[in-house]
């Protein structure tokens, strides 16, 4: 009998973690002033959920968002600039983190890429252009040999 209380008391224990949740701070952002304010709402658009496919850190509503959200404002608060919040950020997550990769050697094919392939479409176009306006040996002689025909010397 002993056994079967001390049982029962295990599985209840062990199913008490699927009912737990993450602690969140719920209340919202308090900024100083409209500032500080704009400069968030600024840079926090221009930083990506890493959580998240395609969302800002504005948009996001993935709890690492809202932690990065409270860490870019303590941040700011500590007088680091935009561009040290987002080396922060991208030393931290990688180039990811950024909606707008900086120009680098190994982002060229990510900012040239698009370029590139539209000039080769355009390429590959104006040679398909090319070869059917311009008619082929095998109908010139033809039209060659019409001609002769026509001609009664």
């Amino acid at each position: 009998m002993m056994r079967a209380l001390l049982l029962a008391f295990a599985l209840m224990l062990s199913g008490a973690p699927a009912f737990a949740q993450v602690a969140t701070d719920a209340t919202p952002l308090r900024f100083t002033d409209t500032a500080e304010e704009t400069r968030f709402h600024a840079l926090v658009s221009e930083l990506r959920c890493v959580m998240c496919q395609n969302q800002s850190l504005a948009d996001s509503n993935a709890q690492i968002a809202v932690d990065l959200r409270r860490e870019v404002l303590e941040l700011m608060r500590k007088g680091k600039s935009d561009e040290e919040i987002k080396d922060f950020l991208v030393a931290r997550y990688g180039e990811f983190v950024l909606y707008r990769p900086q120009v680098e050697s190994k982002t060229w094919l990510l900012w040239f890429g698009p370029a590139l392939v539209l000039l080769a479409g355009g390429i590959i176009v104006v040679g398909a252009v090319r070869r059917r306006s311009r008619p082929s040996a095998q109908a010139d002689n033809e039209r060659t040999a019409d001609r002769n025909e026509e001609q009664e010397w």
